[in-house]
């Protein structure tokens, strides 16, 4: 309670939410955090999957890797975001060898996407376009990843 404190700043200076997807089958989150001193920043995707997603994302990667390459090293997700971000793993899961050609995605215990702004492009006029376009250029990422936790190894739907 800041009546009875010497210290008067606000005990929260931000502001944040997140909201996922409509569906069951189109997964994913996005996230949004507002805060001066140009902390800002909006993101996206799969942050701290359930075991049971983390082993069909990582089995699909260990198959085959390209999609998840095409769409990471893309013009637009490396204009948007840079790289892909998230917790990994210092060594190999388990389950996978050390040497596996796809080790670095492999390590990867969470698949998120964030874009950091400056306090001028938050007060700026067009910010709000300008995160919705951020937005938009997750969806390639969601819809893989989408895709992978929704099917089976055949291809075939998990959903009801």
């Amino acid at each position: 309670d800041v009546r009875f404190s010497k210290n008067k700043a606000p005990y929260k200076n931000s502001f944040s939410g997140g909201f996922s997807r409509a569906t069951k089958a189109l997964r994913g989150g996005y996230y949004f955090h507002l805060q001066p001193g140009g902390n800002s920043m909006v993101g996206g995707g799969f942050w701290g999957p359930e075991a049971s997603d983390l082993k069909l994302i990582r089995d699909d990667i260990a198959s085959d890797s390209s999609r998840l390459r095409e769409i990471i090293n893309s013009t637009s997700f490396k204009t948007h975001f840079g790289e892909l971000g998230g917790q990994q793993l210092k060594t190999a899961p388990k389950g996978f060898p050390k040497d596996h050609p796809d080790i670095d995605l492999l390590r990867y215990k969470s698949f998120v996407v964030s874009k950091h702004f400056t306090d001028k492009e938050v007060l700026s006029p067009g910010f709000a376009g300008e995160v919705l376009k951020y937005f938009a250029a997750t969806r390639p990422f969601f819809d893989y990843m989408s895709e992978v936790l929704t099917t089976d190894s055949n291809g075939v739907s998990t959903i009801d």
